[in-house]
């Protein structure tokens, strides 16, 4: 009885301690999306995707996908998400898609977006 006490509270203390290591990988992500002329968008969607995540528990992803709009000055403001590699993908009506993969490892990041302006179509039956 007192074994079986004694490996639920070590495995009580190993639980509390991977929270406090996952909690501490987090990071703060702020996207500021602007022109070519350093004007800010606003109403842009944000979508930032977790890359090469695996599944946690339950079939759920440790770091949820999220889609946000910015504000008047250009800016979005992420919930903390997981360290590691990341997608960031930009939609403005009027502007080209922006893509692109980055690397975190701070605890806080502010990432700059300049978006370009539609270019001419292009086909290749000319």
């Amino acid at each position: 009885m007192r074994i079986r006490i004694l490996l639920v509270a070590v495995l009580g203390v190993f639980a509390s301690m991977a929270s406090l290591v996952h909690a501490a990988e987090q990071t703060k992500i702020s996207v500021v999306v602007k022109t070519q002329s350093g004007r800010p968008v606003d109403r842009a969607s944000v979508i930032i995707r977790c890359v090469d995540r695996k599944l946690a528990k339950l079939g759920k992803h440790d770091c949820p996908a999220y889609e946000l709009r910015t504000n008047e000055q250009g800016k979005a403001v992420m919930p903390p998400i997981p360290q590691g590699k990341i997608r960031i993908q930009v939609i403005a009506k009027g502007y080209q898609t922006y893509g692109k993969d980055y690397e975190i490892n701070e605890d806080e990041k502010t990432l700059e977006v300049t978006v370009n302006p539609p270019q001419q179509q292009y086909s290749a039956h000319q």
